[in-house]
């Protein structure tokens, strides 16, 4: 998990197991340490130094998924589109300040040690003030390879508006792609964004991704363009 406010102040944690919020403990790394990113056991030790509960966080359906895994513990370095969750949220408040948080309960049945895109800024998120915000979901060793959401930011910055910058930032994601030889139908990437007009964005790699928007005409969930028709 990361969280980034309009002044450059960030946060992260990683590899941070049985802690319920771990956007959470990421606000008190940036808010109480002079560090922007702790992970592991560091990181569950600060945890709970904070007053955060150790949890056993698996349903039962996650852990006899898990404990079937474990008969062998096969690591596919390719997975499906729906094996990951990710909860990415951009703000822009009344004085015209912008924030973002991304986390995720992370890619089921990954290589012990994987660090995905979410805890990392400028991939799972990243925040200019001057400019706007953007945060990922999807597979993030996609998004991690082209620095994704400080992508999208940048184009913003070039003049695109955020809807031209998400779209821009997944094509080239699929050039990547293909010329890796990877399949993208075993790929998915999305990317919200917003400007400082409060202008938004979102597009995606597939179909099957839903962004929520809360403003003056209240809260709605909208459906993204997608590449893969």
């Amino acid at each position: 998990a990361c969280i980034m406010d309009e002044n450059y102040n960030i946060g992260s944690v990683a590899s941070l197991e049985y802690i319920k919020n771990p956007i959470s403990v990421a606000r008190a790394v940036m808010e109480k340490t002079p560090h922007v990113m702790l992970v592991g056991d560091g990181a569950l030790q600060f945890a709970l130094s904070q007053g955060f509960k150790k949890e056993n966080l698996l349903t039962p359906d996650s852990e006899k998924e898990w404990k079937e895994w474990l008969k062998t513990s096969e690591y596919k370095p390719v997975a499906n589109i729906e094996n990951h969750d990710t909860i990415g949220m951009i703000a822009l408040d009344a004085q015209g300040n912008i924030s973002g948080a991304c986390t995720t309960s992370g890619m089921a049945f990954k290589m012990h040690g994987r660090v995905g895109d979410s805890p990392i800024i400028g991939a799972g998120l990243f925040v200019d003030n001057e400019v706007g915000a953007a945060t990922a979901t999807g597979h993030g060793e996609e998004v991690i390879r082209t620095v994704g959401t400080h992508l999208v930011v940048e184009l913003m910055r070039q003049g695109r508006n955020p809807q031209q910058a998400c779209k821009e930032a997944v094509e080239r994601i699929v050039k990547i792609t293909k010329r890796r030889n990877k399949n993208l139908k075993d790929i998915q990437v999305g990317f919200i964004a917003l400007n400082k007009k409060g202008e938004y964005g979102s597009y995606c790699i597939q179909d099957g991704f839903n962004f929520a928007v809360h403003d003056q005409k209240g809260n709605r969930l909208e459906k993204p363009e997608f590449a893969l028709k």
